[in-house]
């Protein structure tokens, strides 16, 4: 595609409406985690919450990416966002229709899931549509920024509209974001040419040529394998963050240490978007994974305010440099004209991790890791005297062993000469 204009503020303005959804989705993700808790003190109740919210439009992703190739992919992100507010329209329904059930909050979450799978592959795909390979990496970083909105911005603002407020305030304000993206969205497509495929070939023909291009390059491939196992251990502090803080405090200190925590993620993404990484890519992505085990290991080492924020900090600072060098050595190593639909398998397969990340982390730390540490269980005269026993112990010793996990996994990346190769094969 010819790039003309100003290419980079095209992608600005899109990348506002990225971050004003991100926002928006921050908002309702944090109220709705904190209101199944409140309602069923159970870990995997907001495990499984996660789980709906995320696993069907994963599922959907590769069909998603071949749309892209396919269809206008502005269009189909104006589709995405706005669709997807049907789901959280039903939950509002409810619950102002009276004490809204478990089930209908699984149902609202996996219909806005489900019209979500648009959006990713599309904006991805054209945000190589609108920069040069140069800019990539400088993207990346302002792409991580909007994404650590919903952590950094949403938490806070979130956790104080609950003391005052309820969670129907959020969800409402979420819906109305929408309006937002779509608008920018819409006003960049005036200024790109539509990518419609005269001659479009089958579903599966275009899938198969996604996963040619994901496979043909064995680099590729084991990287996109590996980050399957990566987003596995990332998923436990995803999912077991909040049952932990509120096993101790409440919402708002919840939503405090969060948006410190992720203010980590934004430290580093202007970093990466300021000084683009030019160098070094493998060696980067395993040290910062490996800091970012660290993090996780620390973060439930402690009941302590301070101490969690500083940890979350810490891991959320890492995670900026290993996404730009996962995005570049993949980005870099998939012709353009492929890229919606091998990033939909990309995105299908790097984050099956995290589906059996929050299907297993709420069950483990329910009905295994927190009996172990409460008062009298197995583990609470030896580790217990260490990170301390009670409820919301074990969440923590769970959180710990998935970060030790994170770091061997840095390690053994490391050494696997495939990926090193992708550094020099861009296409």
């Amino acid at each position: 595609m010819s790039r003309t204009g100003n290419p980079f503020g095209k992608f600005m303005l899109l990348w506002s409406g990225q971050l004003v959804s991100a926002i928006g989705s921050g908002l309702s993700s944090f109220g709705l985690g904190v209101f199944v808790f409140g309602l069923t003190g159970k870990a995997s109740a907001v495990a499984l919450v996660t789980l709906f919210a995320f696993m069907p439009g994963l599922l959907l992703s590769a069909i998603s990416g071949v749309l892209a190739d396919r269809y206008d992919r502005r269009l189909l992100m104006v589709l995405g966002d706005s669709l997807s507010a049907l789901g959280l329209v039903f939950i509002l329904v409810c619950m102002l229709r009276g004490e809204v059930q478990l089930w209908q909050i699984y149902l609202g979450v996996t219909v806005s899931s489900i019209f979500s799978s648009l959006l990713d592959p599309a904006y991805k795909a054209t945000v190589t549509d609108l920069l040069t390979p140069e800019q990539f990496t400088k993207a990346s970083g302002f792409v991580q920024l909007a994404g650590s909105a919903k952590f950094l911005i949403s938490p806070v603002i979130a956790g104080f509209l609950l003391t005052v407020a309820d969670i129907k305030l959020l969800l409402l304000l979420d819906i109305c974001t929408f309006f937002l993206t779509v608008t920018s969205t819409l006003v960049v497509r005036k200024g790109l040419a539509s990518q419609w495929n005269s001659s479009p070939q089958s579903f599966v023909r275009e899938l198969k040529e996604g996963w040619a291009a994901v496979s043909e390059n064995r680099g590729v491939l084991v990287l996109v394998m590996i980050a399957s196992v990566i987003t596995f251990f990332l998923g436990f502090i995803q999912t077991l963050a909040t049952p932990l803080v509120l096993a101790f405090s409440d919402s708002a200190a919840l939503g405090t240490i969060i948006t410190i925590a992720a203010s980590g993620m934004l430290v580093t993404s202007v970093v990466v978007g300021i000084l683009p990484i030019k160098k070094g890519y493998v060696k980067l992505l395993s040290v910062s994974l490996f800091f970012a085990g660290l993090g996780m290991a620390a973060f439930g080492m402690r009941e302590s305010m301070v101490w969690i924020s500083a940890a979350g900090f810490f891991f959320f600072a890492m995670l900026p440099f290993a996404n730009a060098s996962l995005d570049f050595l993949t980005r870099t190593n998939i012709e353009n004209s492929k890229q919606g639909r091998a990033w939909g398998l990309i995105g299908l397969i790097s984050q099956l991790g995290y589906v059996a990340a929050y299907a297993v982390s709420g069950v483990l730390a329910d009905y295994v890791f927190n009996p172990l540490l409460t008062d009298g269980g197995a583990l609470a005269g030896n580790i217990g005297r260490l990170i301390g026993t009670g409820a919301g112990r074990g969440t923590g010793l769970l959180i710990m062993v998935a970060g030790g996990l994170l770091c061997l996994t840095s390690i053994l990346l490391y050494q696997v000469k495939s990926v090193k190769r992708l550094e020099v094969g861009g296409v």
